[in-house]
């Protein structure tokens, strides 16, 4: 599905572009394909199973998998970053932050393989970062932003094309078809923390989020971040 020039999802079984078993399901996060005249850049890639299918959808629309030179971890999940060992043979170049990078090294329950009756296979990250991080892909300027709480790996990464600002936030934000957070099974989900990043992901002005499921926000995102806090704030504090 194109989003905008040269953005496309490719990813994502809650509006049905990728299907894992279940209709409407929350088994694969979306995943965010930007193609440049350099190669392709991933945010996120899936579970592993719906990766045949990600790479049909990028065909439709005239994107080669081959050309993937980079993808973007949003946090260890098994629904977001499942085929992350898949690309790695690929000779995809794997970025997360370190928080992301040690749990994927491992596999363990922090990856919630547990959560879908699945084994996250273990890979290691390419370029383990830090908070504040920036890095050019394919003639792309990225900026990382750690946003801890779903899960204490969590990051979103910002970047510019054609005048707009995007960000792809993975799960910070809740998909409107099921409530306001990401959630909170998670084994190192803080609900302190979240808000945290939350108030702290709320000063920031985009032009359009993509977010880890479901629909993505091309007016004013700002004020599903700012919804979202309030949300926190009346349930938590």
């Amino acid at each position: 599905m194109q989003l905008l020039h040269n953005v496309y999802q490719v990813g994502g079984d809650v509006n049905g572009i990728t299907w894992c078993g279940m209709d409407a399901g929350f088994e694969d996060g979306n995943t965010y394909a930007i193609s440049t005249p350099e190669g392709v850049v991933f945010f996120d890639c899936g579970n592993g199973a719906t990766l045949p299918q990600i790479f049909d959808n990028m065909r439709y629309w005239g994107l080669d998998p081959e050309l993937i030179r980079a993808c973007f971890l949003t946090h260890a999940h098994w629904d977001h970053a499942g085929a992350a060992h898949l690309l790695k043979a690929r000779g995809v170049r794997l970025y997360a932050h370190r928080n992301t990078a040690e749990a994927m090294a491992i596999g363990d329950e922090r990856c919630c393989g547990f959560a879908y009756h699945k084994e996250f296979t273990p890979v290691a990250v390419d370029v383990a970062f830090e908070d504040g991080a920036t890095f050019v892909e394919c003639g792309i300027k990225i900026h990382a932003m750690h946003l801890p709480g779903h899960t204490q790996g969590c990051t979103a990464y910002f970047f510019t094309l054609e005048g707009k600002r995007i960000v792809a936030c993975g799960d910070v934000i809740g998909t409107l078809f099921c409530g306001d957070f990401g959630w909170s099974g998670s084994i190192d989900f803080d609900k302190k923390i979240y808000m945290e990043s939350l108030r702290r992901f709320a000063r920031e002005d985009t032009d359009v989020m993509l977010a880890g499921h479901g629909i993505s926000y091309f007016h004013q995102p700002r004020r599903r971040v700012e919804q979202v806090l309030n949300a926190a704030l009346m349930q938590w504090r």
